[in-house]
């Protein structure tokens, strides 16, 4: 590990860069939601065995995800850089001013940094950047079949604060690709009850 270092990515040089991002799983978040009424409404949330490895790729979309995106105006990305220039790992943050929190747009190990402690690092930069900001809280976004990753965010110290079951298509449900989005609170507010 002593031989990468985290370093920022300027946005001159890394802008449209293209992060491979292609997961693989062979389990799933299945959602089972009852129609919302005046009484409420019960939503189970479990994790099951998929029947077959679930594998997305960016070809799948027809697009894959890239560093300092248009709509992330005030992004700031940091990584590791291979002795020949190529990206091996990234982490993407952008402040989000109007609930003073922080958004991680986009997290990348290679496989070949891969379970070596990489992600802790980079997500250890993220939260450093948030709290020197004062931000409240840090958030991100992935897949109910993306179980690999939603394990390392619960490691991580991340938390459930919500879901979207049309957020790709009208079946990501059906198609076991729920958006869920995850939070790190850097302090507590006491709740009102």
């Amino acid at each position: 590990m002593n031989d990468f270092q985290i370093e920022y990515l300027p946005k001159e040089k890394w802008k449209g860069t293209p992060v491979m991002l292609v997961t693989r799983s062979n389990s799933y978040y299945d959602f089972e939601i009852e129609p919302l009424n005046s009484e409420g409404c019960t939503v189970s949330i479990k994790r099951k065995k998929a029947e077959r490895e679930i594998v997305h790729t960016p070809e799948e979309y027809g697009f894959p995800d890239r560093l300092y995106q248009p709509y992330w105006e005030d992004a700031e990305a940091y990584g590791i850089v291979g002795g020949d220039g190529s990206l091996l790992a990234c982490i993407e943050v952008c402040p989000e001013d109007w609930s003073n929190r922080m958004i991680v747009t986009e997290l990348w190990v290679s496989e070949q940094l891969r379970g070596r402690g990489f992600g802790h690092l980079l997500m250890e930069k993220a939260k450093e950047i948030a709290r020197g900001q004062g931000r409240r809280a840090l958030f991100l976004e992935t897949q109910s079949c993306n179980t690999n990753a939603i394990g390392f965010y619960l490691h991580e110290g991340f938390e459930m604060i919500g879901f979207d079951t049309c957020c790709y298509t009208n079946d990501d449900i059906g198609r076991r690709e729920v958006r869920i989005n995850l939070g790190f609170f850097f302090h507590r507010e006491p709740r009102r009850d």
